[in-house]
């Protein structure tokens, strides 16, 4: 790339940053300006505006409307938008798997004993009875399944929702993925299964400490288990 084309993609890039600071600035859905006035205010040509509205357009940061009163309004991006990209991220990148898989497990050791600390009755209860489906979770398949649904009641015990959005991506990405931690035999489904059972029944006597401490013995040192072994392969 020549230094011109260089200089263009970083003006490009210094004016989209400023463009969404003037779009979180603003309330969701309200004119952000119109393209001869953001041209001025921003002290840029036409065409740059108009490069730099594309990239926000793609992050739904912003929607371009034409007619009286046109111009381009900001937005924000809804969960199932940032959801979408970050699985083609996950898909295109080959590594940004297990990095995803990395982060989750490590937090999934401040998630449990965060979920210990909740006293909501009815979510308690059904953690309770979601423990009991796990005796028939004999395959793959059944502990996906499970883990999705358990991963969503820590979720409603923990109102924690970035970590919530990359944890539901990186599950449904998992499996979609040939090389997953999970085997599948019956050794494998039998180890989770105990140490499920375990990070519940830490988290149904409300002490911290043994749910770290089983949610670090159960996941996140076999997900460290799991990545060494699929690299080495």
């Amino acid at each position: 790339m020549t230094a011109n084309g260089t200089q263009r993609r970083n003006l490009v890039a210094t004016t989209a940053d400023r463009l969404r600071d003037l779009v979180f600035a603003a309330e969701p859905d309200s004119l952000v300006g119109a393209l001869q006035d953001l041209a001025k205010a921003l002290d840029v040509g036409i065409v740059t505006i108009q490069q730099a509205a594309r990239v926000l357009e793609h992050e739904g940061l912003l929607e371009a409307r034409r007619g009286p009163g046109g111009g381009y309004y900001g937005r924000r991006p809804d969960a199932a938008a940032l959801e979408r990209s970050i699985a083609a991220y996950l898909r295109s990148n080959p590594t940004s798997f297990e990095e995803a898989v990395n982060i989750t497990s490590l937090l999934f050791n401040e998630l449990v004993p965060a979920a210990a600390d909740c006293a909501d009755a009815a979510l308690r209860a059904e953690l309770e009875q979601l423990s009991r489906r796990l005796e028939n979770c004999n395959t793959a398949s059944d502990c996906g399944r499970f883990e999705s649904d358990f991963q969503d009641l820590l979720f409603r015990m923990v109102d924690w929702p970035l970590f919530k959005l990359l944890t539901v991506v990186t599950l449904r990405v998992g499996v979609t993925k040939a090389g997953r931690l999970l085997r599948g035999s019956e050794e494998a489904v039998a180890d989770w299964r105990e140490g499920r059972q375990r990070i519940i029944s830490a988290i149904l006597r409300s002490d911290r400490e043994l749910a770290r401490f089983e949610a670090d013995r159960s996941n996140r040192r076999v997900v460290l288990q799991g990545m060494r072994e699929h690299a080495s392969t």
